[in-house]
């Protein structure tokens, strides 16, 4: 079975005052004294007031929940010490004061001579998927099979809607602020593994990037395991929406790999459709229409039937066709994070929208 990992991150907000609070280190010292997490589970992130958690690898989705639950509550616990509070939000819906400091690291340091402004306002949260490929040239085949649906996942997982306490008019604001570092959006295509190490040692060249951690591109291939890392999704409010992503990317990447293995051509769809495709995901998530893979503007609720069309085979082959199918549904039903935000803003205030955000946290 194709194993799949996950990552989340999260903001820490005093739980007093929702206020964004510099308390990076202390909580993950203290989530890492917990018996039952491994010391490379929970890392630091560029800003001081967010955190990330790594998941094992996993073979199941319920391993998956397991895990990132666990981790969830750890990290939760930890705050609470510090009189803080997890947030899972594509970006911090409430921003005053100052800017919060960068995590002491020399690479962060460097990003914020380089981009002040936009680490400033880097207080945005993603969840990354990796799924395992046998080989790197493997993994260029999926990323050129992969990149139509990105727009796709990028809707349903929409859980950005606010800055500074009032609504931005995008679901996924976090997608618009992303994409102002210098290798983003979604990837191009290449012609296989070699291609794809050579442009990427160009980019390297030029000093404008300092290291592969920096090709923010909604997917690529993880440098440090033999993965395919699909990065455009907001973090997610409660841990079984996450495990939803997590069933539907590895049934992307197996379904990509089984085209790949007869033959199939990858599609060649413009960059310039994929922007506009992109853009028009996280303009409206799921409330809005969509540009299917075809090019094709359509109903969201169609481009997400099509992508479980897509991943049929490859999810019924992973055990995940009935979990997968339900939380899909649900997601139809109720609407994304951004959604649920928005809900909770218009009958209690920004202040509302905390509270919902720190209490999905720890929910299963």
């Amino acid at each position: 079975m194709t194993t799949v990992g996950v990552e989340e991150e999260y903001l820490l907000v005093e739980a007093a005052t929702g206020r964004l609070s510099p308390y990076s280190e202390k909580v993950r010292a203290a989530a890492g004294l917990e018996p039952f997490v491994a010391a490379d589970e929970i890392q630091l992130e560029l800003l001081q007031a967010q955190v990330e958690v790594a998941t094992p690898v996993c073979g199941t989705l319920d391993e998956v929940g397991g895990h990132l639950l666990r981790l969830r509550h750890a990290v939760a616990r930890a705050a609470e010490t510090y009189g803080c509070r997890i947030l899972p939000s594509g970006i911090a819906p409430m921003v005053q004061g100052s800017a919060v400091a960068v995590t002491d690291k020399a690479r962060y340091r460097a990003m914020l001579r380089q981009a002040p402004q936009l680490v400033a306002e880097q207080t945005v949260n993603g969840m990354h998927v990796h799924v395992a490929v046998p080989s790197r040239r493997s993994g260029v085949e999926v990323l050129n099979r992969l990149r139509p649906w990105l727009p796709t996942l990028t809707a349903m997982g929409a859980n950005s809607p606010l800055w500074d306490g009032h609504d931005t008019g995008f679901a996924s604001w976090r997608t618009l602020v992303f994409d102002r570092w210098p290798v983003s959006g979604i990837p191009p295509h290449f012609t296989d593994d070699t291609d794809y190490d050579a442009r990427v040692r160009h980019l390297l060249s030029t000093g404008v990037i300092a290291d592969s951690g920096q090709l923010y591109w909604q997917a690529r291939l993880c440098e440090r395991y033999p993965t395919v890392e699909v990065r455009c999704l907001d973090v997610q409010p409660r841990t079984d929406d996450a495990v939803m992503f997590a069933g539907l990317v590895r049934g992307i990447v197996n379904t990509a790999m089984r085209e790949a293995a007869d033959g199939r051509a990858a599609p060649q769809t413009s960059p310039e459709l994929l922007k506009a495709a992109m853009w028009q995901a996280a303009r409206h998530g799921l409330s809005g229409e969509l540009i299917d893979p075809a090019g094709r503007r359509c109903r969201a609720g169609d481009v997400v039937y099509q992508l479980v069309e897509h991943v049929g085979p490859a999810l019924e082959e992973a055990g995940d066709t009935r979990e997968v199918g339900a939380l899909v549904h649900r997601l139809l039903r109720d609407g994304t994070g951004a959604d649920r935000q928005r809900q909770v803003l218009s009958r209690g205030g920004p202040d509302a929208v905390i509270d919902m955000l720190a209490e999905a946290a720890v929910m299963p």
